[in-house]
């Protein structure tokens, strides 16, 4: 016999490999027939191995196959060998594959099978390819171990008996990419292959086989060869996702679809090599059972197969899900394995309960949106689900709907709330039942138990509530005109606390026209002044005022009522006439002025009225002429041929329709000027100048008043401009002052007796020539520091002198004010003659003989000032 094996290329690195030699088994019995090797990539285990027919081989330890009896050739074509190697700790197994071959199928193969070119007509000049010619496909299995090149066919033409022929082979894998896959004999025409083929990359190849003689001429037409790839089982099924998701309702019925896994096999599905089968390997928890699912062998789908599934005990399962190829086979086929993650949805099977049976609150009266109490509730459901979200519901207590029960979107509690007012003089406790439900309706055959009904306790707070008027507002209908101290009605309020003791008192908050005065302890409201309809504060003839009702309670509460008045009209206000200002041609022709009567009284009180001219003055009837065109208006036109241009008040009497009519003469101001053709006035600047308004005039004369209060205010600010400076001016130059009467000399001069003094200076101050004033000169060291010169208020020459001493006055009080005055006590100011004065030193000076024989010492009594004359003269000699 002749045997052959292969392995799956899928094998991993780590993964032990076995491997076997070719050889032939001959009779007779237990010849050796084959060698398997394994190959255990450093794991070192003992490696049983097994065969899958052991009745006709026997496999040793050490890998040997024997034949265990005489073979036939119907027996080896049955199936192929499968060896089994198992790791004798671990279990871990691995499969291997022998072909058998008779030995006389092996000498075949070298007889190969020919293909010959399809002989063509030779005398056509058209080369044909016989129709009926049909090569089959040539059959390669893919992961052949070779050896290589191995012959697969043989190319041969029937010219190559008289003549020397050349084969060759073109297409994708001869020629073409991929390249040197097949090769060809040229002089044989053997066609092999020269590497191991892989279905899954080229599943079948297209050559095309030539024949030229040795000149490269074609002698017969091209064929086409087909060589397919035949599958092995060389690649694991691989799911298109390692973990899969799924969800299933809680308390589903058994048969109950959840989710399909896939997985995809490289290897030719037509083949049991891609043929899959799916199993559950595990399930995690095994709760209730360890099958709660069940899974399609063929397309993957999962379902329920067991009852039992409730999320609050097990949320989620996770299975192992195994796909195995070679149709499920476990002893030569490959599988892989995911994850199935089931997770439990939850549905509305179990009821919201209340925590209490009775809640209590309380809450004041007439108050809303407030919250009296929060209910709390239990749900074993997912949080945050309808099957979980509470709403509640009043189902008795609360006939007039003055609660509600919102739900907490965050707690899920339930929140009472008043949303009507309720009054403690009504109803002093309310009792509610209250029953809570899910948002998702229960699922069937779960039933609401008693929990999830509760009794709400409210207790209503009395509070000094406002009083309040009856009728608000309040109308009452009177007629206009209604004098003083009129009694008009009595606006009295009601006090809603009937068990608390008060007293109510009235105030007026509201009266625009100060009509109205109300009584603060009975609510008697009587008149101060007269209703008169045609005031701006009466709109449509109604008068609103808004009066105050405030009660003793503590704190005090208070309540508004409105009164509402409406005043029937009387015949009080006589027509005007309208428009008060019109313009006419001096001519009567082309135009009239077309009147009517304003009446502030409200028909039958107005109109129609009645337009007639005043006989006063005698000029009007004689110069105009009205005519009613209406019974409101009336057309006031020139009765003669001309008129000069000007101005001209009409009187005219209007008398209107009411019960007891009344009269009014209204001046209608009418400018008589010059008009083109088309009936418009030619001089407007003239009758604008003549007819110079009231408001133009007022206005004119309060811009001369103002003008005038300018100018006036300009000269009183003048005048004391004026007098602040003769005030400045009196503060005189310490040169010019007089005190003590000491005068500065420029020069050496005689004493007293040589100056012959002007007393009116001391007059007439502002007369003295401005070149008498000395400019400032060099001063002595122990002079005071200059300092700007006060400026002393000048004075008006006076013809009497008696005003010296108002003059000395002011020059006394404008001194004191001056910073920059010396004292009466401390030294002048005296120039500086400074040093090599022409007129030597006064000690050089020669006196009269009379003068040693003087006494000088006197001169010391007279202050400081005189101190160095007396040092001088009425010293020693020395």
């Amino acid at each position: 016999f002749f045997m052959w094996f292969s392995l799956p290329a899928t094998l991993s690195s780590t993964a032990p490999v076995l491997s076997n030699t070719f050889g032939a088994i001959r009779k007779p019995l237990w010849t050796f027939c084959l060698s398997v090797r394994f190959l255990d990539c450093g794991r070192g285990g003992l490696v049983r191995f097994e065969c899958s027919n052991p009745s006709d081989f026997r496999i040793e330890a050490n890998g040997v196959v024997y034949a265990a009896r005489s073979l036939q050739r119907s027996t080896i074509s049955v199936s192929p060998l499968l060896i089994k190697a198992s790791d004798t700790v671990t279990q871990q197994q691995w499969v291997t594959q022998v072909r058998l071959t008779s030995s006389t199928d092996s000498m075949m193969v070298k007889d190969l099978k020919e293909i010959v070119f399809p002989s063509r007509n030779m005398d056509s000049q058209v080369k044909r390819m016989k129709r009926d010619w049909v090569i089959p496909p040539i059959n390669v299995p893919e992961n052949s171990r070779g050896p290589f090149p191995q012959e697969l066919v043989r190319i041969r033409s029937d010219h190559d008996k008289n003549r020397s022929l050349r084969y060759s082979v073109t297409g994708p894998g001869a020629d073409q990419p991929p390249t040197g896959i097949f090769i060809i004999d040229p002089i044989s025409g053997e066609l092999s292959v020269n590497k191991p083929l892989d279905r899954e990359h080229i599943s079948n190849f297209h050559l095309r086989a030539h024949a030229v003689d040795l000149n490269g001429n074609q002698v017969e037409n091209p064929i086409d060869i087909v060589i397919n790839v035949i599958d092995m089982n060389d690649n694991r099924p691989e799911f298109t996702n390692q973990i899969w998701n799924g969800t299933v309702p809680e308390g589903s019925k058994p048969g109950t679809f959840v989710m399909t896994v896939t997985s995809v096999d490289k290897d030719d599905p037509k083949t049991a090599n891609g043929m899959l089968r799916y199993k559950i390997l595990s399930q995690t928890p095994e709760s209730p059972t360890s099958n709660m699912f069940t899974i399609n062998n063929k397309t993957g789908g999962i379902i329920t197969v067991a009852a039992g599934l409730d999320r609050e005990k097990v949320p989620q399962y996770t299975l192992i899900i195994q796909a195995t190829d070679m149709e499920g086979n476990p002893m030569y086929g490959l599988s892989n394995t995911a994850t199935a993650v089931i997770r439990v949805t939850d549905i509305n099977d179990n009821p919201p309960e209340f925590t209490a049976e009775t809640f209590f609150g309380e809450v004041p009266e007439n108050r809303v949106n407030v919250i009296v109490a929060n209910l709390t509730v239990t749900d074993k459901d997912q949080p945050n689900t309808p099957a979980w979200n509470a709403v509640y519901k009043i189902t008795g207590g609360d006939p007039t709907g003055r609660f509600s029960v919102p739900t907490d979107p965050i707690t899920n509690e339930g929140l009472v709330t008043v949303v009507k007012p309720i009054d403690y003089e009504f109803s002093r406790t309310y009792v509610l039942t209250v029953e809570a439900r899910n948002e998702a309706t229960l699922a069937r055959g779960i039933h609401s138990p008693r929990q999830s009904t509760a009794t709400v306790s409210i207790t209503v707070i009395d509070v000094n509530e406002s009083p309040y008027f009856e009728p608000n507002p309040k109308l009452i209908k009177l007629e206009e005109g209604m004098m003083p101290e009129s009694t008009l009605t009595t606006f009295t309020a009601q006090d809603p606390d009937r068990f608390m003791q008060q007293s109510i008192r009235y105030t007026k908050l509201s009266d625009p026209a100060n009509w109205l005065s109300i009584d603060p302890n009975t609510g008697r409201i009587t008149t101060i002044a007269i209703l008169d309809r045609e005031s701006p504060f009466v709109k449509n003839s109604l008068y609103n005022a808004t009066f105050l009702a405030s009660d003793s309670g503590v704190p005090p509460a208070s309540g508004t009522g409105t009164l509402q008045i409406y005043l029937l009209d009387i015949n009080d206000n006589a027509p005007k006439v309208f428009p008060q200002e019109a313009e006419i041609c001096e001519k009567p022709e082309p135009n009239a002025i077309n009147i009517t009567a304003l009446d502030g009284d409200l028909n039958p009180n107005a109109g129609p009225f009645a337009f007639e001219l005043a006989h006063r003055p005698s000029d009007v009837r004689r110069n105009w002429t009205i005519t009613r065109i209406s019974g409101d208006y009336a057309q006031v036109s020139l009765k003669i041929g001309f008129l000069e241009s000007g101005i001209y008040e009409i009187p005219i009497i209007i008398t209107d329709s009411g019960n007891l009519p009344m009269s009014n003469t209204s001046y209608l101001r009418i400018k008589v000027c010059q008009c083109d053709i088309n009936g418009d006035c030619t001089d407007q600047q003239h009758i604008m100048a003549a007819g110079l308004g009231t408001g133009a005039i007022i206005s004119i004369l309060l811009c001369i008043i103002i003008l005038l209060i300018l100018v006036l205010m300009f000269v009183v600010w003048m005048k004391r401009r004026d007098k602040e400076r003769q005030a400045k001016q009196l503060l005189i130059d310490p040169e010019d002052d007089v005190r003590d009467n000491i005068l500065k000399y420029d020069e050496e001069g005689g004493g007293e007796e040589d100056q012959d003094y002007d007393l009116s200076q001391l007059q007439q101050p502002d007369t003295m020539e401005p070149d008498a004033i000395k400019p400032v000169g060099i001063r002595r060291l122990d002079e005071r520091p200059l300092h700007p010169e006060p400026q002393y208020p000048m004075r008006s020459a006076a013809p009497h002198p008696g005003d010296i001493g108002d003059f000395i006055n002011e020059g006394l009080k404008a001194a004191d004010n001056d910073p920059t005055a010396p004292p009466y006590d401390s030294l002048l100011v005296f120039d500086y003659e400074g040093s090599g004065s022409t007129a030597g030193s006064l000690s050089s000076l020669n006196s009269s003989s009379s003068g040693g024989d003087q006494d000088y010492d006197y001169l010391n009594d007279w202050g400081p000032r005189f101190r160095k004359l007396a040092d001088m003269y009425g010293g020693s000699d020395d």
